[in-house]
């Protein structure tokens, strides 16, 4: 039998994990491709969720798997719960953060409700990956994103009200903090659509204006700058601004006045 996990979703952050899976042995195919339903070990849904796309997805991947067949949902917008809420075998589905999966020697995993006694079982994909498993709460972003998007979004309004220029912000998290690198140069690499995915969630959520994005990640949402992805984020990585001199668009005075004047 030739086994392999269903990819769900479009973008970057699909193209890393498939590189990624298939360099651990393990093959991949996507929704628009034939396959027998028994072959498909487990489901990796990386659609973010922010618009319906998520649960017509969902709801097709149903009708291509067995009954049995995990489903690992991303929940960077939405709980796993609400997610499972849209299917008609709830049991199977599985929380998790998709971002910097490769590189996390972990992977954050949570249950909906739905499932009254948890089946471990359905994480045996993570042991074959050689990922441990931490099992947390449910709800948008779980740890590492949610930390990270609240990280990026005080740093976007101290950024936009001119408290300090982007990449004197990232130094001084850096050296201050001794952080692996700045909130928005980490932003710029994950995937600034993907951290205001978590933000949208949680104010949703829980209804509190802590949560609120800032204007910038929204203006920046609109203009679709949402890093190296599209080579243009809280920094610029085209053909002649390269990563060892990052020039930040919000430094620049002419970007100033087309991104930030209503920040």
């Amino acid at each position: 039998m030739n086994e392999f996990v269903l990819l769900v979703g479009k973008g970057k952050l699909v193209e890393e994990i498939d590189s990624y899976l298939n360099q651990q042995g393990v093959k991949t195919k996507t929704l628009d491709q034939v396959f027998p339903a028994n072959e498909v070990i487990a489901v990796f849904d990386l659609e973010t969720g922010l618009n319906q796309e998520k649960r017509q997805l969902l709801q097709q991947v149903e009708t291509r798997v067995t009954q049995q067949t995990p489903i690992f949902t991303s929940v960077l917008h939405r709980t796993a719960t609400e997610i499972a809420s849209w299917l008609f075998y709830p049991e199977r589905l599985v929380g998790f953060s998709p971002l910097l999966l490769p590189k996390m020697t972990s992977v954050e995993i949570c249950f909906p409700i739905q499932s009254l006694r948890p089946n471990h079982k359905l994480l045996s994909i993570w042991k074959q990956l050689g990922k441990d498993v931490e099992i947390v709460g449910d709800q948008p972003g779980l740890v590492f994103a949610r930390t990270l998007a609240l990280l990026v979004n005080e740093a976007s309004f101290a950024l936009s009200e001119g408290v300090a220029k982007a990449t004197d912000i990232d130094l001084a998290m850096q050296k201050g903090l001794n952080h692996p690198q700045g909130p928005l140069q980490w932003a710029d690499q994950v995937g600034v659509h993907h951290l205001y995915a978590v933000l949208e969630g949680l104010q949703r959520e829980y209804g509190e204006d802590r949560y609120r994005p800032a204007p910038l990640l929204r203006k920046m949402m609109y203009a679709q700058f949402i890093g190296v992805e599209s080579e243009q984020g809280f920094y610029s990585y085209g053909a002649q601004e390269m990563r060892q001199d990052p020039h930040c668009f919000a430094d620049r005075p002419e970007r100033r006045s087309k991104m930030l004047s209503d920040a």
